[in-house]
């Protein structure tokens, strides 16, 4: 049975520092992609930051601001997020994807910046 977990969200000042962490478990296949999604309140879910063989891949909005890493081995990631703004408030999911038929999204984390 597959378990993905995050941890790590919170509530942080404006300017402050978050970070995200993803372990998957009881995944048979090579995780090709792994990275972090977001959804704002009424807004639709978006990408943050993906990760493929080492090779990052960042949104606009939190480019210079954030470093997503993996760890094959673990089958983990993690996203460092740093200088927050109030906008970087949202539910942050862990996505691990193996293929379309094993892609795998975490329950979601809550990320708060208060101003």
């Amino acid at each position: 049975q597959v378990h993905i977990v995050e941890s790590g969200g919170g509530l942080v000042q404006v300017g402050g520092s978050l970070r995200l962490s993803c372990a998957g478990s009881g995944i048979t296949r090579s995780i090709y992609v792994m990275g972090w999604y977001r959804q704002a309140p009424g807004a639709e879910r978006e990408l943050v930051a993906t990760i493929t063989s080492g090779t990052p891949n960042y949104a606009d909005a939190v480019k210079g601001r954030c470093t997503i890493s993996r760890d094959n081995a673990k089958n983990t990631v993690d996203l460092q997020m740093d200088s927050l703004k109030p906008e970087d408030t949202a539910v942050y999911y862990c996505r691990l994807f193996a293929s379309w038929r094993d892609d795998y999204w975490g329950q979601g984390t809550q990320v708060t910046v208060s101003s």
